[in-house]
C-alpha cells in the first residue's frame, strides 16, 4: 500500500489536452499548466487562435506546445486530432474539457439545431474524449480528466436551458465515468465556475445593470479566468491523488448565498 501511495504522489508530466483552449478559462489553464511545465495541446474551433496562443506559451514559458483546430460536434474529428497531439507532444495524459457555447433564447428560441449542438459540444464529445484518450491515459501514472462545468448545473436558468442542461449532464457523466477510470488509475473530476469574467460572459456582464452578479456573490465581485485554471490544475496534480467522482465548485460564493 505504501508503495502504491507514493506512486500516486510523483507529479505528473504528461500533456494535457486543453479542449476550448485558445480563449477564458481554457486559455487560462493551459497557461497555468504551462507554469508548472506541463505541456498543453489547445484545441479549439478557431484553430489559429489556437496556433498562436500554442506559439506565445512556448516562447513565453520555454514549454512544449501546440495548437490545433476541430470543431467537437464532429466525433471524426477527435482520432485525427489526437494523433496529431501524440506528433507534436506524445500521448497526453490529462484532458481539460473546457470548450463550450451558450445560448440565450430560453424555450421560446429553442431549436432541435441549438439543442443537438450545445448538448454535442458539452455533454457529448467529453465521453467520446475519454472513450479514444483512455489507452493512453490507463498507460501513463497520474492520469486525470477534469470537466469544465458550472454552477447553472444546480441553479435554475431560463435563459440558457442547453446550457444548463448539457452541464448537468456532465456532472452525471462524471460520476458515471469516474467509476469505470478508476479501474485503469484514471482519475475525473468537475470544476463548477461562477460568474467567470471571459468572453462568453462579457456580452451579459456589459448589458445589465452594474452589480447584477456581484450582490448575490459572497466575495463581492466576478471571478478571473485563472482563479478558476488554478483549482483545474489543482486536480491534475498529485496534490488531488485520492480525489475522483468529485465536484469542485468555485464561485466567490454564489450557490452558497441567500443575498438578494
Amino acid at each position: 500500500m505504501t508503495d502504491i501511495f507514493q506512486t500516486q504522489l510523483s507529479t505528473p508530466s504528461s500533456p494535457v489536452i486543453v479542449t476550448g483552449g485558445a480563449s477564458g478559462i481554457g486559455i487560462a489553464t493551459a497557461q497555468a499548466l504551462a507554469a508548472v511545465e506541463r505541456p498543453v495541446a489547445l484545441w479549439d474551433i478557431n484553430g489559429n487562435a489556437a496556433r498562436d496562443a500554442a506559439q506565445q506559451i512556448e516562447a513565453e514559458r520555454g514549454v512544449r506546445a501546440c495548437g490545433i483546430a476541430i470543431d467537437l460536434r464532429d466525433l471524426s474529428a477527435i482520432p485525427t486530432a489526437l494523433a496529431a497531439t501524440r506528433t507534436a507532444l506524445g500521448p497526453a495524459g490529462g484532458l481539460v474539457h473546457s470548450a463550450g457555447t451558450v445560448d440565450t433564447d430560453s424555450i421560446d428560441g429553442l431549436t432541435p439545431e441549438s439543442w443537438d449542438s450545445g448538448i454535442a459540444i458539452h455533454l457529448r464529445a467529453l465521453a467520446f474524449l475519454v472513450k479514444e484518450m483512455r489507452a493512453d491515459m490507463a498507460a501513463q501514472q497520474g492520469s486525470a480528466v477534469v470537466a469544465v462545468t458550472s454552477i447553472n448545473a444546480t441553479l435554475g436558468n431560463a435563459i440558457n436551458p442547453v446550457y444548463s442542461a448539457g452541464k448537468g449532464g456532465l456532472l452525471s457523466l462524471v460520476r458515471s465515468l469516474a467509476d469505470r477510470l478508476a479501474r485503469d488509475g484514471i482519475r475525473i473530476n468537475s470544476v463548477s465556475p461562477g460568474q467567470i469574467v471571459t468572453p462568453m460572459t462579457r456580452p451579459a456582464i456589459d448589458n445589465l445593470p452594474d452589480g447584477w452578479f456581484e450582490k448575490r456573490i459572497l466575495l463581492e465581485r466576478l471571478g478571473r479566468p485563472e482563479e478558476v485554471a488554478r483549482a483545474i490544475r489543482f486536480l491534475l496534480s498529485a496534490e488531488a491523488s485520492y480525489i475522483t467522482g468529485a465536484e469542485l465548485v468555485v464561485d466567490g460564493g454564489n450557490i452558497s448565498s441567500q443575498r438578494v
